[in-house]
């Protein structure tokens, strides 16, 4: 078995989605509104918003001020605010659903291909995996993708490493391992089992 896969299956075994949604469409609207912040404070604003505005003509309905009061904890409220309307206007073209369309999806406000691929992922079990913050630092530490990749290269050399395996689960474990183990500043490297080919880990000795 593939070293990587093996260590993340042992360590994160159940791996999931971190932002709170019942509906497909929140699961949309909350991915966009992660964009340079944390899933925490995404949950903190969506447990008001989504409770406030439980359906999309409730949203389409919403002034764009009392959804920044909702969101401003966020950072760049202002832009995904508008985003938030935008979007629900745009899901009733479509009879107020997520459609299985990559196109439509990442044409919608706010939206790239990185919140495109958790939608599909997670609502429509499609294997992608969606390259955020996280997963870029495991990608390049252990020597998956070199430093000046961009996001799409990333994602194009992580699907072929990982091919032969479940890439939603895998991009889940690559997130959650990023966020709480390998993370950014002070990771745990003393008890990691890839620290072996780990390029920081190298690099620091």
């Amino acid at each position: 078995m593939n070293k990587i896969v093996e260590y993340l299956d042992k360590l994160i075994p159940n791996p999931h989605c971190e932002l709170n949604y019942t509906k497909d469409y929140e699961l949309l609207i909350a991915t966009m509104l992660s964009a340079q912040t944390t899933d925490k404070r995404v949950n903190m604003v969506t447990s008001v918003l989504f409770e406030k505005y439980d359906s999309l003509e409730k949203l389409r309905s919403a002034k764009v001020e009392d959804i920044i009061k909702i969101i401003h904890p966020l950072g760049t409220f202002n832009k995904k605010a508008k985003n938030v309307i935008a979007i629900s206007n745009k899901l009733e073209l479509v009879g107020d659903i997520v459609p299985k369309n990559r196109d439509f999806l990442e044409n919608l406000p706010g939206v790239g291909r990185k919140t495109a691929n958790v939608v599909l992922s997670n609502i429509y079990g499609e294997q992608c995996i969606a390259v955020d913050t996280h997963v870029r630092r495991v990608s390049i530490r252990l020597g998956l993708a070199d430093n000046n990749d961009d996001v799409l290269t990333i994602e194009k050399k992580l699907t072929a490493y990982f091919k032969k395996n479940d890439l939603s689960r895998i991009h889940h474990q690559l997130v959650l391992f990023g966020r709480y183990y390998c993370k950014a500043t002070n990771p745990a490297c003393i008890n990691c089992t890839l620290k072996c080919i780990c390029t920081f880990y190298k690099n620091e000795l």
